[in-house]
């Protein structure tokens, strides 16, 4: 069993549960694993990987989010989530103006803390694990990408965002750093998870719907982790050559690229230069 599944991650588990969950339900001794956490208290769209297309969840990692957040002004939590321990600042909120033109601050290239209570390594220790000791966590600022942020609705208390980024983004630092930029405080009280790159909310399937006999039903094919990449088109000869590594041409694809078999399946990703195609990693079908 090869492939992807878009699951619609509900509030609670964590994404390692989701996988916990499948694993069960996929073939014994196949491999199952997550291409981008989501916090127990999120909830939506998490792309799950079975067998080969493991080796692909980089690609699905590194593709576009979006996201749907709450932001509760007046208050901070220890973890920056509902979570966390929390604290009333006792601070005004700030007006519907004020808060857009914060939010403008926060589109681009910009500079941010990873939450304490976060999966970044500190000296070979998950920082959360470091946090629930009450032990200091310093963690540097890292620069990610913030494409778009709007507002959808705000009632002088929360605010729903709509919010795409770049790989690597937290919600709840924007969060976090948009409390401390009003002067108020905030947290990210609610977050879903709508898109990861060609993967949609709207094509999740409700983990309670999958079974041992509809899993494979609900499965992607592994080509699109990586249909931002081009097509090199292979015909048996090419087949049989890209399998045991070797180059094949490629005509004008340049770059890197990923080879198809003649029914579409993904054979191998490697690189296009000068008409040739090198293959770098290369999945081959099951045995018979």
């Amino acid at each position: 069993m090869i492939g992807l599944i878009n699951v619609n991650k509900p509030a609670g588990p964590t994404s390692h549960d989701m996988v916990a969950r499948i694993r069960r339900l996929a073939p014994r001794r196949t491999k199952v694993g997550h291409a981008g956490t989501l916090d127990p208290f999120a909830t939506g769209v998490l792309v799950v990987c079975l067998g080969a297309a493991t080796r692909l969840a980089d690609y699905v990692a590194a593709g576009a989010k979006r996201y749907e957040a709450e932001i509760t002004f007046g208050a901070t939590s220890t973890t920056d989530d509902p979570d966390g321990t929390l604290s009333e600042t006792h601070r005004p909120p700030p007006s519907a103006d004020g808060l857009r033109e914060a939010l403008a601050g926060f589109v681009g290239e910009i500079e941010q803390v990873p939450p304490a209570h976060s999966a970044v390594h500190v000296d070979g220790q998950r920082a959360y694990t470091l946090a629930r000791a009450d032990q200091p966590v310093n963690l540097p600022a890292r620069t990610v990408r913030v494409d778009a942020v709007e507002l959808l609705a705000f009632d002088g208390r929360r605010a729903r965002l709509r919010i795409d980024c770049g790989k690597g983004t937290y919600i709840r630092s924007i969060a976090r750093d948009l409390g401390v930029r009003l002067g108020c405080g905030a947290y990210c009280s609610a977050l879903r998870r709508t898109a990861v790159g060609p993967f949609t909310i709207d094509d999740a399937v409700d983990p309670d719907a999958l079974t041992r006999e509809t899993l494979a039903d609900h499965l992607h094919p592994a080509r699109q982790a990586v249909a931002h990449l081009p097509a090199v088109a292979l015909d048996a000869a090419a087949l049989e050559d890209v399998l045991h590594g070797r180059a094949v041409p490629c005509g004008d694809v340049a770059g890197e690229a990923a080879a198809l078999d003649p029914t579409g399946r993904l054979v191998a990703l490697g690189s296009a230069h000068r008409g040739r195609f090198q293959p770098s990693k290369v999945f081959p079908p099951d045995p018979a």
